[in-house]
């Protein structure tokens, strides 16, 4: 088992930045991929941003440019730098861990983000 906790959000005017955190603990293992989900009520869950235990990451296009996901292994954290951000970034955030090697996938408590114009 893995827990995550994440810690960050809140309100911000556009154009302002946000960083979250995700601090994982449990059965940690050297093959996993750790990211940040967003979700907007009456929408699915869509992928923001994901980073494998190598440093390797991945943005949805809508974030390129803006955010930065980045972690610290040694901590087993996982940071999501938001910059420039938008209204239309407003959202649930949630952190999720995967290990790949096993298959399974774990997620952290939502966050709320609200960029206001």
């Amino acid at each position: 088992q893995v827990q995550l906790v994440v810690s960050g959000g809140g309100l911000v005017q556009a154009g302002g930045s946000l960083r979250l955190s995700c601090a994982a603990s449990g059965s940690i293992s050297s093959t996993n991929i750790m990211g940040w989900y967003r979700q907007v009520p009456g929408n699915q869950r869509e992928l923001v941003a994901n980073i494998f235990s190598s440093g390797s990451a991945n943005y949805a296009d809508s974030v390129k440019g803006r955010f930065t996901i980045s972690r610290d292994n040694a901590k087993s954290t996982v940071y999501l730098q938001m910059d420039s951000l938008k209204p239309e970034d407003t959202a649930e955030y949630y952190c999720a861990y995967t290990d790949y090697l096993r298959g399974a996938s774990y997620w952290g408590q939502g966050t709320q983000v609200t960029v206001s114009s």
